[in-house]
């Protein structure tokens, strides 16, 4: 089986093709330079050329809060082209098999946890990632149109909870939160800082997984492709407080100073906790604990990005 992943040089991307590489698919893993996502001739060119069997479409501009709110346009209109332009590149040129990476933050903001499939637009977005939330689901929302209108062609949709893992970017202002506490708070023990700032009381709770562990639910996805659902979730299933994650993560670095609350920083959803009743009835299940994860994630750090 030939399998095209696109943003093969992004965390996901990367996860998934260093797993499935393990297991002799033939992957088409093109840079940027190599497809340009935002050049629809470029991408019909492309999927003419090689011909894939499956496409898994990973890529897109990402990033925490602070990114998306200093970069609303660009998380809106970049994601959004290279979604359509991939999705319906794919239907036109006879693509039959695609799954398409999608966002728990296309959920509406106040929607009742756990968060399952069908609440998607059923309610306003979170206002600090709505651009990128918008292009999600106009993806997600693709998928089944053209699903409704020709079935010979399953265009399907994961939904992960927040990720972590190796690939990830290590940079407060780009990164999502577990890379940047892990950062802050190995910089904050070397340094013998006595305090670190959370944002907010920390008391808002976030779900995530250990990024290899969507790698592995790709895998068994492809293996089941056809009793995968339209849309599914992807987690844990359970959840913890912001607090809790870097308790966490201090206990994994091994610092011992306190952490101070800034009430002034905005916090985003006050929960966010993917509903994974579809997901059982799947058979799939994660494999890595929080605390075995951050320490993988910690000593990817600590080898890969800052050679310590």
């Amino acid at each position: 089986m030939k399998i095209l992943i696109t943003g093969a040089n992004g965390m996901v991307g990367k996860n998934i093709v260093h797993f499935l590489l393990d297991k002799s698919y033939k992957l088409l893993n093109p840079s940027h330079t190599e497809l340009n996502l935002l050049d629809k001739q470029a991408v019909n060119e492309y999927l003419l050329e090689n011909s894939p069997d499956i496409i898994i479409h990973c890529a897109g501009i990402v990033g925490g809060i602070q990114a998306n709110i200093a970069n609303p346009v660009k998380f809106l209109v970049d994601n959004v082209q290279m979604g359509i332009n991939i999705i319906q590149s794919s239907y036109e040129i006879g693509v039959k098999k695609l799954i398409n990476m999608s966002s728990s933050c296309m959920y509406p903001r106040y929607a009742q946890n756990p968060l399952s499939e069908e609440l998607i637009l059923t309610g306003e977005l979170e206002p600090t990632n709505e651009g990128y939330a918008i292009a999600k689901v106009t993806a997600t929302r693709l998928c089944e149109y053209i699903y409704r209108e020709n079935k010979a062609f399953q265009y399907k949709t994961v939904i992960p909870c927040n990720l972590y893992g190796k690939y990830d970017k290590f940079d407060p202002k780009h990164s999502h939160m577990i890379p940047a506490v892990i950062k802050k708070i190995h910089e904050a023990k070397a340094t013998h800082q006595k305090s670190i700032e959370i944002w907010g009381n920390g008391e808002a709770r976030r779900e995530f997984m250990y990024v290899e562990d969507l790698a592995d639910f790709i895998y068994y996805a492809i293996q089941h492709f056809e009793k995968m659902p339209q849309n599914i979730n992807v987690g844990l299933g359970y959840d913890y407080t912001i607090n809790e994650y870097y308790d966490i993560i201090a206990k994994v670095v091994g610092y011992k100073g306190k952490f101070v609350h800034d009430l002034s920083k905005p916090i985003g959803m006050k929960q966010k906790l993917i509903d994974d009743t579809k997901l059982r009835a799947f058979g799939w299940h994660y494999k890595t604990s929080l605390e075995e994860g951050i320490f993988k994630t910690y000593q990817y750090y600590k080898q890969e990005v800052i050679h310590d």
